[in-house]
C-alpha cells in the first residue's frame, strides 16, 4: 500500500473507489502531476471517473495537507504527495519537469534577522531552475 493511502486510512478518510484511484495515481517519488494528468491516469484504472471528481479529490487532499499544490511557473498547478517530507523543487526551464531535492542546510535559518522585517517566518519555498538532461541533449 502506498504511503499516501496509508496516511489517508490513518486519518479515517472515507475511501471510495474514485478517491482510492486518485491516491494510487499520486503514489511514488518525484510525482508532480497536473490535475489533467491525474485524470488521464485515473481513467485507465476506473473508466467512469469524472474530471470533476478528480479535481474535487485533489482539492480535498490539499485541504487535508496530504498533498501539496505546486506552482513553479505559469503552467498548470501540479500535485505533490510528498507533503510530509521537507524538500524543495528543481524545475526544468524548458519542459517543466520537476524533481524533489533536499539541499543541505536550513533555508529558514539562512534568512538574516535584518531581512525578516519583523516577520515570524514559519515556512520557506525554494525553487531551483535549470535545464534537465533530456532537454540539454535535444
Amino acid at each position: 500500500m502506498s504511503d499516501l493511502l496509508e496516511r489517508l486510512r490513518g486519518r479515517g478518510w472515507r475511501m471510495t473507489a474514485q478517491r482510492r484511484v486518485v491516491a494510487e495515481v499520486l503514489d511514488g517519488e518525484h510525482v508532480h502531476l497536473t490535475a489533467d494528468e491525474v485524470h488521464a491516469r485515473a481513467v485507465t484504472r476506473l473508466p467512469e471517473i469524472s474530471r470533476a471528481t478528480v479535481y474535487n479529490t485533489l482539492g480535498e487532499l490539499v485541504t487535508l495537507g496530504e498533498v501539496l499544490e505546486v506552482s513553479t511557473d505559469r503552467r498548470a498547478k501540479r500535485y505533490d504527495p510528498n507533503a510530509h517530507h521537507p524538500h524543495q523543487h528543481l524545475v526544468c526551464a524548458r519542459c517543466g519537469a520537476i524533481r524533489d531535492v533536499h539541499p543541505a542546510g536550513n533555508p529558514l535559518a539562512d534568512l538574516p534577522d535584518s531581512e525578516r522585517f519583523g516577520f515570524t517566518v514559519s515556512d520557506v519555498e525554494v525553487t531551483y531552475r535549470g535545464v534537465c538532461p533530456n532537454c540539454a541533449s535535444a
